[in-house]
């Protein structure tokens, strides 16, 4: 298993960043939040987790261990595949996520497409004792604007990806570029989609 890597972020897009370890440029996929926190050209470290398929190896990154530990937590439980546990962790932060499945919040776990209130009690049946109490307050990922042009369908292919379905996903983000995001950038206007999409759940 790669339980990490380090290198130089050679490309950032909106649902994987692309880091050069030993010459090789490894797609590492992660949620908008660990994305925003990468700078191209720059060298950064990303705790990891490699999900083998018959057909497939794909490279998920984290910003920290705990993140990545949620993350294969999540997968233990039946009907939660690796694109449904990273677009928990793309909607809820790791203190939210922890805190939700100890005091069985079904309303918070179900803001996560793709699980239902059926899931969300299946989520918290098995994960209960086994998620550290949350150390802060309850936090949902933060909203950012940046100067750039909207990239519209970019966005909303990225959240139909997540688990998010086309309609919703497209009044999410139109209802952010009616607001203030008339100036954001891509990873910033899919940040506050997500955020939007999160709290309308």
């Amino acid at each position: 298993m790669i339980s990490s890597v380090r290198g130089e972020v050679l490309e950032i897009g909106l649902d994987h960043a692309v880091v050069e370890v030993g010459g090789v440029g490894l797609a590492v996929y992660a949620t908008p939040a660990t994305l925003a926190g990468l700078r191209r050209g720059q060298p950064s470290r990303l705790a990891t987790a490699l999900v083998v398929r018959e057909d497939s190896l794909t490279l998920f990154g984290f910003a920290d261990d705990e993140e990545r530990e949620l993350f294969g937590l999540l997968q233990t439980v039946s009907g939660i595949g690796p694109r449904i546990a990273l677009a928990t962790l793309a909607v809820l932060a790791p203190d939210v996520l922890r805190r939700a499945l100890r005091d069985g919040d079904l309303t918070t776990i179900t803001r996560v497409p793709g699980i239902g209130r059926k899931g969300a009690e299946r989520l918290v049946l098995e994960l209960k004792d086994k998620v550290d109490a949350p150390s802060a307050a309850p936090a949902m990922l933060p909203t950012t604007a940046n100067g750039a042009n909207p990239r519209r369908e970019q966005v909303v292919e990225a959240l139909v990806g997540l688990g998010f379905t086309a309609k919703p996903a497209e009044q999410a983000v139109d209802a952010v570029l009616a607001g203030d995001g008339a100036d954001t950038d891509a990873s910033a206007l899919l940040r506050a989609a997500l955020t939007r999409l999160g709290r309308s759940r």
